[in-house]
Formats: structure tokens, sequence, C-alpha cells
């Protein structure tokens, strides 16, 4: 048998022309589209040849007419339209535009039932010969709107006012929880993906105004907008389904920024032939018009009664009333109070007396400790601060801050506002009492290695009974020109109030007694007493009084005048020194008359 004779395509390869063949390209079909909506159908064409910008006109054949091509649109021709597509034409409701110079959409917006059948796309031919394809052709099918949004019943969580879109009030730190519906009946399979987003206060509703707080993807993903990320990381933003078409919302810690009108986007979605996935639909439902209520702009503290004058030892009760429409303590927010105190015309709110946290915990501030002070809730909200015994340094200018705090994910806190009551003046009257105290050295001179015995005599004036005085005593070293020492002085010794005694450090290191030995007579004596224990000595008596809570407060103070302390040489310890330096020059002076006189006899009694 002989060879086969040379098919077309070789021929056409053997020519050098297989390779320039024009091809047009559509979507593969059939392509699914919602009715109403605006569907995209795109076409290119390549391998042509002549110029690089190519023309494209579009034909539609129905089914009711398969053989029919009904003129759509055109790049070259105005009048290409047929009677049916001219007026959409003419108001834009179908377009072609043109991506490049061989490639264009065709655009029909407002989509129609008899807008179903197989479109063409067709480039009149620029070639030198008729090669490869002219016109691709894609079925489109128009199905029905069957995609339903609307809120989910019984409503969004929180205070509604009765209007249209609702009204909702949330305080801040609470859940704001809103739910939605979103189904569809169409009969291929497609997929929902569910949004929900947030206009501000008092924008219209639209593209341009929504933020997305987070939405379920087809894929049944769940993402947040940009600002909302953050949140739905750390838990406090969540979103949920529930059956086949109900979904539901939940922003924990509400803000100030979370008002304003919230709504559900569902959209549908299709894969096509070619694998990608397209949205075919898309509706929206406003749910509510959200108002967070902030607690910084309701928070507000009240005290009383009014000014007090007391006198000391007297008990001491105010009472704070946190008010405003204010969420209840629990889960999602929680506050502290406390008492602050300024001393009389001291700038600024002063310091802690005593406070409840956000755990109902009491505490009291610096200085405070040891002494008998409550802090307790006597009601929902109402605080009392009581001081059992008061005392003069109890007086000066008294504040109540509350602090309201909301819960994020888990425990954390937030501050989100606090605040402080007006100045509540409180009086303590003062004791009146006056102390004056004289030290002094008993005998005049010590000497080293004799014992130093200071008294301080302590006078007092006015005063509550039961009175007592407490002493101690202090010294200040000199240098050795005799200059006073920069140094503080140091505590040697002394007697609190309850008789216990109290020792410090004796510069010289030995040992100190201190005693009452009189009843405003303190004495101080340091034993053995050497060359370190010079120095300046003073007194420093004060009075305290003790209340019926047991606890004490100093009602005066003062210091006596200095006693230099001096620690003399004893005369027998003067001469003492220069007697053995005497004796000892004494003796060498003999020793060496002695072997003079030896040396000179001896050479005298060998001449003889």
């Amino acid at each position: 048998m002989g060879n086969p004779g040379p098919t077309p395509l070789s021929l056409l390869l053997m020519l050098g022309i297989g390779c320039c063949a024009r091809e047009v390209l559509v979507p593969k079909g059939p392509l699914y589209r919602i009715a109403g909506t605006t569907v995209f159908i795109p076409c290119n064409v390549s391998g042509y040849e002549g110029p690089a910008q190519q023309d494209f006109e579009w034909f539609l054949y129905r089914s009711e007419a398969p053989e029919v091509a009904l003129s759509i649109i055109s790049t070259r021709d105005a009048q290409f339209s047929y009677a049916v597509f001219a007026p959409r034409v003419a108001a834009g409701e179908v377009q072609v535009q043109r991506l490049q110079g061989d490639a264009v959409m065709l655009r029909i917006a407002h989509l129609q039932a008899q807008d179903a059948g197989v479109y063409e796309c067709y480039t009149p031919s620029t070639d030198a010969r008729y090669l490869g394809s002219y016109s691709g052709k894609v079925e489109l099918r128009v199905l029905s709107d069957t995609l339903q949004v609307s809120p989910a019943p019984p409503g969004p969580r929180g205070r509604q006012a009765p209007t249209s879109p609702p009204r909702l009030t949330v305080y801040e730190g609470q859940e704001l929880a809103l739910g939605c519906l979103a189904r569809t009946s169409t009969q291929e399979h497609t997929h929902l993906a569910v949004s929900f987003g947030r206009a501000v206060p008092e924008a219209p509703v639209g593209r341009a105004t929504l933020q997305e707080v987070v939405g379920l993807r087809s894929d049944l993903a769940v993402e947040a907008g940009g600002p909302y990320a953050e949140r739905l990381t750390a838990g406090e933003l969540y979103l949920s389904k529930g059956g086949t078409d109900r979904y539901r919302m939940v922003v924990g810690g509400t803000q100030a920024g979370d008002a304003g009108t919230y709504h559900c986007t569902a959209a549908e979605w299709i894969q096509d032939p070619d694998g990608s996935w397209a949205q075919i639909a898309e509706k929206r439902a406003v749910l509510a018009q959200v108002d967070v209520q902030t607690l910084s702009s309701q928070l507000a503290v009240t005290v009383g009664p009014g000014e007090r004058r007391i006198g000391p030892g007297e008990p001491l009760e105010l009472l704070c009333n946190v008010s405003g429409a204010l969420p209840p303590q629990g889960r999602h927010a929680a506050y502290s109070v406390g008492w602050e105190m300024a001393p009389a015309g001291a700038p600024g709110p002063g310091r802690l007396v005593a406070q409840l946290d956000t755990e109902g915990v009491g505490s009291l501030g610096p200085g405070y400790e040891g002494r008998h002070i409550a802090m307790e809730k006597v009601a929902s909200r109402t605080y009392r601060l009581r001081l059992e015994a008061a005392r003069p340094g109890d007086a000066g200018t008294y504040r109540c801050l509350a602090k309201a705090y909301v819960r994020g994910s888990g425990t954390r806190l937030r501050e989100a506002a606090s605040a402080r009551s007006r100045p509540l003046p409180v009086h303590v009257r003062e004791e009146g009492v006056v102390l004056e105290a004289v030290a002094q050295l008993t005998g005049g001179t010590v000497y080293r290695g004799e014992t130093a015995s200071l008294l301080c005599n302590i006078s007092v004036r006015g005063g509550p009974p039961g009175l007592r005085l407490a002493a101690s005593w202090w010294v200040e070293r000199q240098q050795e020109d005799g200059e006073q020492s920069s140094a503080p002085a140091q505590l040697v010794g002394g007697m609190n109030q309850e008789g216990v005694a109290e020792l410090g450090v004796r510069p010289g290191g030995g040992p100190v007694s201190v005693e009452l030995v009189a009843p405003r007579t303190h004495r101080l004596r340091l034993h053995s007493l050497g060359p370190e224990d010079e120095g300046v000595y003073h007194c420093a008596p004060s009075a305290w009084v003790q209340h019926a809570d047991y606890s004490w407060y100093q009602a005066g103070s003062t210091r006596s005048g200095p006693v230099t302390v001096y620690p003399y040489t004893h005369a027998l310890d003067t001469l003492f020194v220069p007697m053995l330096v005497g004796m000892g020059l004494a003796l060498v002076t003999g020793a060496i008359v002695l072997a003079t006189i030896t040396c000179c006899f001896m050479k005298r009694l060998r001449k003889r």
C-alpha cells in the first residue's frame, strides 16, 4: 500500500500559517444568574492579524427560536441593536465595556427572564486569510430571585424602643447580640455568605458607609472586618449559625465606637463550570439602630452628710452614693469605691484612706495601717467609711472616688470611667497639748570610764485625762575640728507611752539604760563612758492619747535644748605617762654612766 496523502492540518503547517488561527474565548457554560441582578460576560480574541483594537458584536439565541440571532450591541455600529434591546442599550442598561484592545465585557443590568439563551460573541475578521474561530458561545440561564433576609425574632437583646428600625440601647461593656434570618430556595446548588455590618450613627445605609463587623463566607470561614479582627481573635466577637437559616452575632465588651445602624447582608454564590465562584444575588436588612450608653456619661458620685465637726476620739462616718443609669455589677461590669483625704488647704485629691476593690475586698491606704477603719457597702450603691476614733490629723477635705470597669475577653477588666465627689470638709478639734522639755547632765563633769546620767524634765499643759508621755534620746556627733556633723541625729534609746524601752545605737558601743524616774522625768545613762560617746544630746518627748478602740495617736511633741557630753581624763591619768617617761630616761642615763665608770676602772686596772 502507498503512503497516505497529506492531511489539511499538515498542509497548513507546511504553509506556515497554522500558528496564526484566530480564537475567540468566552466562559464555559451554562452560567446561572438571578433575575434583577447585573450579569457580566467577558470575551477576548487572540491569534488575529490586523489592528490591535478589534471590534466585537454580541448576539442572543433564545430557546424558542434557537436559529434566530438577535443583535444586542456592537463596538463599531451604534445602530446594531435589535428592537428588543435598542431601548435598554440607549438607557445604558445593556453595555459593552472595553477592557483592552482585544477584550470586552458585556454588561446587562436588571436581568430579565427573557434574557436567557445562548450568547454569541463575534469578532469581524481583520485577517489576511479566514482561519480559526471568529465567535464564541455561552449559555445563560436566568433563575428566579428567592433570596430572603430579615431580622431574627424576637429581636435584638437590650433596651428596645418601638421604632423602625428598632432603636436599641446597650450599656458600655455589655454584650450586643443581633440575629438575622437568611434563606434561599434556588433550584441550583448555591452557597450563602452572611455578614453583619455597621454604619455610623445617622449615616445612610449603603455600601459606601458600611463597615463589616463579622461575616460567614461561602466556604463557611468566619472573618471580621479590619477594625474588628483583634476582637474576633480575643474572643470578644463571634458569629454562630443555628438551624438552616438563623445567624447570630455577639459583640462582647461593647464600646462607644460600636454605636450605629446594624444590618445583615446575605450573598448567594454559585460555582461556574470553570470552577470559579460568582456572586449571583445580594440582599440586606436593617437590624437595629444601636446606642451605647457610656459609663463616663452616667457615672455620678455624691457624699454625705454635710460638713462634719467632731472631737478627737469620736467616730467619723461618711457615706458615698454611686448613681446613674449603670449596669449591675456582674459578668460585664465591675466597680471600685474609695475615699481620699487632703489636709485643709492642700492641693489635689489627697491620699487614699480606704477602698473596696472590684471584688469587694477592702484595704487601707498608706499611713492608716493598724487603725480601726471600716469601708463597707451598706446598700446597692451606697458605701460607708467609718473611723472608730478620729484624730486631729484626720481633719481635712474628703472625696469619694468611684471607678467603673468593663470586662473584656476572659476576666480582663478595662477601666471605662471614674468620678469624684464634691469635697466634704471634716474638722477635728485639737487636743491643745503643750509640751516643754529641759535636759541636763547630772554632776556637770564626767570622766572616762564613769557613767553619764542625763535627765529630761517634761512639763505638760492641757490635754485630756489619761495623757501618756514618751521620750527618746538622740545624739549628734561632732567632727574633730569641733564643728557639728551634717549627719542626722542618731537614736540612743527611749521609752514609749506604754513604758516599753526602745534602745538605739550608742556611739561608744557600751551599755545603755533608759528609765522613768518620776512621772514626768526620764533618765538616760551611758555606762563606761568612752571618748566615742562625745557629742551633743537632746531629749524628744511626745504626748499620746489612747481611744476607746485602743489605738494611739500623738497629741503633741517637743524637743529639749542641747546637752554636751565630753568624757574628761582623770588627773592621775595625766601624770602617769610623764612619770613613766621620766623613769625610763633615768634608767637609761644611769646605765650609761655605770658602763662608762666600769670601763675606765678596768683599763686602769690592766695598766697596773
